[in-house]
Order: C-alpha cells, then structure tokens, then sequence
C-alpha cells in the first residue's frame, strides 16, 4: 500500500482531497459507501484512512485503541503531534479532536509490517456493509434508512500477541447489534491470523442511526444499489 498517494503534506499539515479519499475507500477497503464518493453532498474522509496514516507515522504497538471523535472533510488540515507518549489526539488546525488514540505495549516501525497489517484490517473493514451487518439487521428485525443510511464507525481495537507476523489475514469471530430505539450499536470482534495461527484480535465498533423497521425489500434494494456502484466501479 502506497499510503502516501491518499494524502497530501504540507507545511501547515495533512490534507485528503475529495478524490484520494474516495480512492482510497474504493481500491484499498472495497468500500462504496455513498458518504465516500468525490461528489458526495455530505463528504467525509474513511476513517480507516486516519487509522492507516497513524501506524504509518507514529508505528504499530500491541495494544491499541482508537475513538473516532468527528468527520474529516477535503477542508480539514491535520496536525500530527510530535510525541512519542502512550495517548495522544489526532486534531485539525482549529484544535478540533478527530481521533484519540492509546497505545501500550511493544512497538515496531517496520514499514512491511506495518503496511501488511494496515492492508489485512482495512479490507476487512471495508467489508462490513453488507456482508456483516446486513445479516446483522435482519436478525433484529430493524434497518437503516435507505434513503439516508447512515453507519458511524465509533472505535477500533486491536491487541497483537506478538509482532513478528508476516502477511496476517483478518477473520471475524464475533458480530452483534444492541438495539435502543432508533440507536444500534454494532461489535464486531475478529482475529489475526499468520500462516493459520492466532497472533491477536481486535473489534471495531459502530454506530446505525434512524433505525426503522425491517423491510426487506428496501434493504434488498440498498444492497443491489451498492453492489451495482461497485461493479459500475470494478469494470
């Protein structure tokens, strides 16, 4: 992963065109949601590519945890701290948080490792909606909108038991969805695995808002909707 073709750095920071963002959504997560897209209305930058630009700069630890605090937009600048410290917040020139972030534990800064691991999550990652919570959502008999989906991704963590690995794959152990009125909070817990053994695990956890009702049909049709995005992509 050439991580260095999805963002710009300057003098007064990072920046992420509409365009490297949305790149990066669709070629290195597989992720078509429409919030992604160039020309989206209500843009946002992937999360997963905030995560991917910390281990890139500050290095991969065994234990860490990241809170995601706000939406990148192509007008946000990044500030990176420089700080070696165990907790420290990823903010924009205005002081506003975007991501906070812990980390303890054993550390490397070598880049195969690192990218190896980065490319192993973000594809999984990229693979939630609808693979995951699709089946997810119909077990409880509730959806998103169609017409306004809206999937916020909350928090992420990742628990290494050693970072020797090479080529990890990402393989979900766990998916549930607690229901509170119109709120669903999704976990999805999953594995590493090197050469089919276990070297960690972690669990990124979102939010699902204006949850309504179940209806296949419409859920059907948001599915078809972004297979054909994607495929319309692919080809």
């Amino acid at each position: 992963m050439l991580l260095e073709n999805y963002y710009s750095e300057h003098a007064d920071g990072i920046h992420f065109s509409r365009q490297q963002a949305s790149s990066f959504a669709k070629d290195m997560a597989g992720d078509f949601n429409p919030i992604h897209d160039h020309d989206a209305k209500r843009f946002c930058v992937p999360g997963d590519l905030l995560f991917s630009l910390v281990l890139n700069k500050y290095g991969l630890s065994q234990n860490m945890r990241f809170v995601f605090q706000g939406m990148v937009s192509e007008e946000s600048t990044i500030i990176l701290p420089d700080t070696n410290g165990d907790e420290f917040s990823i903010s924009d020139s205005r002081g506003k948080d975007y991501l906070s972030v812990a980390r303890h534990g054993e550390r490397t800064l070598d880049p195969q490792t690192i990218a190896n691991l980065t490319s192993a999550y973000v594809a999984f990652s990229g693979q939630t909606f609808p693979h995951i919570l699709v089946p997810l959502m119909a077990n409880h008999q509730v959806m998103i909108n169609p017409d306004r989906p809206l999937v916020i991704y909350e928090s992420m963590v990742i628990q290494l038991d050693r970072l020797d690995f090479t080529k990890p794959s990402l393989e979900l152990s766990q998916a549930t969805l607690a229901v509170d009125g119109k709120r669903g909070d999704a976990q999805l817990k999953f594995q590493l695995l090197c050469n089919g053994n276990v070297v960690g695990s972690g669990e990124k956890n979102m939010v699902l808002s204006g949850l309504r009702e179940y209806d296949e049909e419409k859920l059907q049709q948001l599915v078809d909707l972004y297979n054909s995005r994607k495929n319309s992509y692919t080809s």
